[in-house]
């Protein structure tokens, strides 16, 4: 039995053709991949740009959220965060740039569709384009990682009132008054 070489990418569209209306999910975490597709568009589209931040890597963190791959990525002119399909997952192919609201624990997103030429469709938020020129490379390898932690983070909110912890409020409050 030959050994197939084909890489999750190319056997994901090849189980799904382009005509096809939905497309799979990765069975694997995807930041390999996003890094290198990353790094080729780094080196033939975007390295002649002046907004390209030179001495910045291309960092890409992914963690299975609700069976879809959430992640975060760096490259020398932006920081996004993006949402893949998960193990067994379909999604449907949508039109390039549609918009779409999302929330996730630290509160609402809006995604918008893009592609990339080897792992297809996926949803991508900016959060930073052009990076700022004085942020360095190791500040640049943090920033992915607490952005990560970030989006699966509750929202802190601080509430006008003060509350009232006190146990003869939280279990002496009658049925006719409010706790």
């Amino acid at each position: 039995m030959a050994q197939s070489h084909l890489s999750e990418a190319e056997r994901v569209l090849e189980i799904v053709p382009e005509t096809a209306q939905e497309f799979g999910g990765f069975a694997t975490n995807p930041a390999p991949l996003l890094v290198a597709q990353y790094e080729r568009i780094a080196k033939q589209e975007m390295q002649a740009l002046p907004f390209y931040h030179a001495t910045m890597p291309i960092v890409a963190e992914c963690v299975l959220f609700e069976g879809q791959w959430l992640g975060c990525v760096l490259t020398p002119w932006m920081l996004s965060v993006v949402l893949l399909p998960g193990p067994d997952q379909l999604w449907p192919v949508r039109s390039s740039s549609e918009r779409l609201a999302l929330q996730l624990p630290c509160g609402n997103m809006t995604f918008m569709v893009g592609e990339l030429p080897e792992s297809g469709q996926l949803l991508a938020c900016s959060l930073m384009s052009p990076l700022d020129p004085h942020l360095g490379a190791g500040e640049g390898r943090a920033l992915v990682s607490s952005t990560l932690k970030m989006l699966l983070s509750l929202p802190v909110q601080q509430g006008a009132g003060s509350v009232d912890l006190g146990r003869r409020r939280l279990f002496g409050a009658r049925r006719d008054q409010p706790a």
